[in-house]
């Protein structure tokens, strides 16, 4: 026999031992392989390990069922010991194997037990056998996948059942006609993944980690299990809930003799707990519709889901159990015109952090189901009402804790190589997987194809596919510096910012990465030295200060029209410190109270904005400014500037990121000063600034801010108590002395007026 993975496999027959595998239900059951026993197994020694680290077992290794919206009770859990072997690609399958694995962490982290890496002139073989379920004759077996990355070949006793491509999506064969007539079957799997060095989605995955970019993620990283099901079973739902007709459809894809018999009919009983909501039977192969009498909403502050029990009627009917959500994710207007997202019609700023999903002993498994949970936990109570999953899919579970307690998400499709014909195939294949496979889930309420242009390709034409495969959510055509126009919102990125995208026609305005704010914590680390960070901090106190700085400045950007705010990122990752959390998870490098009631601020009604003195963003304002060293006093309301030059703002270097130059600088310092009316002064004053770099600003001669490094567009800054008591009725002088030491520049500003919502 050939497999054809980038050379030709020939498989042996290798090795046969009997496992004891009992059926269990929900919880899975354990089976051992030989090599070493169980108890000898421990993880590798990893650069950092988790709280969870030493309590992973084979006997314990992911045991929830794996997927919590279409459940079976007789189902096998196959995660454990199985064997592995690394060898060339398209060499023959090993007559011996290397050593076990614990499945289902991938073999380059420390849970897996082996902490190797792979490469894309490699093949990964697994292997092991279960002792065949106790079934009748006419019912089928299924072996599913939550995910393998990227290509797998899958043979059961010598024979090939299935070939898979793509690292994020589960896969069903059905193995029946494979079994032999004894008490033990081979599983072997074959597995190639090129990583970098491929035209497939991969995310942040890298043969040579730095920077963002992470270890390399190879083979079987979720749960792996077995299902007896009936002659005709249901192989796949989906549920789309419509908040307006107070409806949810039900459409099954139905598998084994199923598929051809066309008037079977299916039961659809929606619960409330114990209490039945509805019970509706209609034909299986149609959209069965169920009314949802005044339903319940599910929301963040309320995450309400109602369970699902579908039956495919026959002799012996299938059973599946399921849940969902009754919510409306939209766009609309507020008051003043500016796009927003409505959640259940009303609307509601989304802020949530970018979420990696990695873990430093598991890579792109998490140690267990309590760590799952435990990040979403912990996203909710550092404030935050959603999540952008960044260039991953998670395993099913953990989108299950975002339903069950209530965090938004933003999903990303993951990012690869799409220069190529085959490049693009791939992503297509694999974001209709990504979307088909997690598309039931409430908390996901918008897709994200594109990431800063990584692999970014035919824009409007994805946003389509992508809104014909699922209309019920928003589409981000790219989520960062390369809008195509197209798409529900205008994705701007900006470190630290904040900052926000002009307020648009049909499209909302949302800030999709900002922050990244670093603090390396001793002992936390997966590396000692060279660690990296946006903007980097040296104590929990300057990096909480800093952190309510800038959502204190995000506020008024609200009022100004931001639908949304992403803050980089949830936890560090490998050599990055920009986590609210280090990645081994111990330690929250900000008090939680703190920082959670700074987060509460932004989903108060907003502020509106006036302008008290505009900047020269929109439209050119005049200035008076000198490149020379000007006399002591020039900051001063009384100071004589009639001999400096006169020009609009703002002053700086062409091609400087995020400015409108229509002045040029190019010394390293500017002073500039203009003069501005007051019939009162203003109640709640904030600088409106764009500076690159280094800013001193004063008001009647008062310094009010000092303001080092640069930003990349205008961003408001609060002024202190003090600083208010600068204005008067009357004439006022904003100065400016900028200081530029290397790369772009640029000075503009002016004053705006928040006015709170009664």
């Amino acid at each position: 026999m050939t497999l054809p993975i980038m050379g030709t496999f020939v498989p042996r027959a290798v090795w046969t031992f009997s496992v004891g595998l009992a059926l269990s239900v929900c919880t899975g059951a354990f089976a051992t392989a030989p090599l070493r026993a169980a108890e000898e197994w421990k993880p590798a020694k990893g650069p950092l390990a988790t709280r969870w680290t030493e309590t992973v077992t084979p006997k314990n290794a992911h045991r929830e069922y794996p997927r919590p919206q279409m459940v079976r009770d007789n189902w096998t859990n196959l995660n454990g010991l199985w064997q592995y072997a690394i060898t060339a690609v398209g060499a023959d399958q090993p007559v011996e194997f290397d050593g076990n694995i614990l499945v289902p962490f991938p073999i380059e982290s420390a849970l897996s037990g082996v902490m190797k890496p792979v490469g894309a002139d490699k093949q990964l073989w697994y292997r092991r056998t279960f002792a065949t379920p106790q079934r009748r004759e006419d019912t089928r077996l299924l072996l599913n996948f939550g995910a393998v990355d990227w290509q797998a070949q899958v043979l059961i006793n010598g024979q090939l059942v299935g070939t898979h491509q793509g690292g994020y999506d589960p896969f069903t064969f059905d193995i029946t006609d494979a079994l032999r007539d004894a008490d033990d079957q081979e599983i072997v799997v074959v597995v190639w993944d090129p990583t970098d060095q491929g035209d497939q989605p991969r995310g942040k995955q890298v043969l040579k980690p730095e920077g963002i970019w992470y270890t390399a993620v190879t083979g079987i990283w979720q749960t792996v299990w077995l299902e007896v099901v009936p002659e005709r079973y249901v192989s796949g739902l989906t549920i789309v809930p419509d908040v307006d007709s107070g409806t949810v459809a039900i459409t099954a894809k139905l598998g084994g003799a199923a598929r051809v018999e066309p008037d079977r009919e299916m039961r659809v009983e929606v619960l409330d707990g114990s209490r039945a909501v509805a019970d509706v039977t209609g034909p299986a192969i149609s959209t069965i519709k169920v009314p949802v009498p005044d339903a319940k909403l599910w929301s963040p502050d309320e995450p309400f889901l109602y369970d699902l029990r579908i039956t495919l009627a026959g002799r012996d009917p299938d059973t599946v159990h399921s849940y969902f959500g009754m919510r409306k994710i939209a766009l609309g207007k507020d008051e003043a015109g500016a796009n927003r997202l409505l959640l259940n019609g009303e609307p509601l700023f989304q802020y949530g952090p970018l979420d990696q999903g990695w873990w430093p002993d598991g890579l792109y498994t998490a140690p267990n189901d309590e760590a799952l949970r435990y990040d979403v936990e912990m996203t909710k109570k550092l404030g935050f009402n959603m999540a952008r999953k960044h260039v991953k899919v998670e395993p099913a579970r953990w989108y299950y804790w975002c339903d069950k307690l209530g965090l938004l998400v933003w999903q990303d499709m993951p990012s690869g190589n799409n220069a190529s014909f085959q490049g693009q195939r791939n992503f297509e294949r694999e974001l209709a997987a990504m979307i088909d496979a997690r598309s039931n889930h409430p908390s996901i309420i918008m897709w994200v194809p594109f990431n800063e242009g990584w692999g970014q390709h035919d824009t409007g034409r994805i946003v389509e596919f992508v809104r014909q495969r699922d209309p019920s959510r928003l589409v981000n055509n790219a989520s960062g510096w390369t809008d195509a126009s197209t798409g529900d919102v205008h994705d701007i990125h900006s470190y630290p910012g904040p900052s926000a995208p002009a307020i648009e026609e049909k499209r909302a305005a949302v800030l999709g990465e900002f922050g990244g704010l670093g603090l390396p914590v001793k002992g936390h680390t997966w590396q000692d030295e060279k660690n990296w960070g946006y903007r980097s901090f040296t104590t929990p106190e300057a990096l909480t200060d800093a952190y309510v700085e800038l959502l204190t400045r995000l506020r008024p950007l609200i009022g100004q029209g931001l639908a949304a705010a992403v803050y980089t990122q949830t936890t560090d990752v490998e050599i990055e410190v920009n986590g609210l959390m280090t990645y081994d998870r111990e330690v929250s490098k900000m008090d939680p109270d703190t920082i959670a009631s700074a987060a509460a601020k932004l989903y108060l009604p907003p502020p509106s904005v006036e302008v008290v003195v505009a900047t020269s963003e929109h439209e050119p304002q005049s200035w008076r400014y000198t490149l020379e060293q000007p006399a002591d006093g020039w900051e001063k309301a009384d100071f004589d500037d009639a001999k400096w030059d006169s020009g609009p703002g703002g002053f700086g270097r062409a091609n400087t990121p995020g400015t409108v130059v229509r002045t040029e600088w190019h010394t390293d310092d500017i002073w500039v000063r203009r003069t501005f009316e007051l019939d009162e002064p203003p109640a709640e004053a904030h600088l409106l600034i764009h500076h690159d770099e280094d800013a001193e600003v004063y008001i009647n001669g008062v310094r009010v801010a000092e303001l080092k490094g640069y930003t990349t567009a205008y961003i408001v800054y609060p002024l202190s108590a003090e600083a208010q008591k600068a204005f008067r009725a009357g004439r006022n002088v904003l100065a400016i002395h900028c200081h530029q030491t290397g790369g772009g520049q640029y000075i503009d500003a002016g004053i705006v007026n928040l006015v709170e919502a009664k």
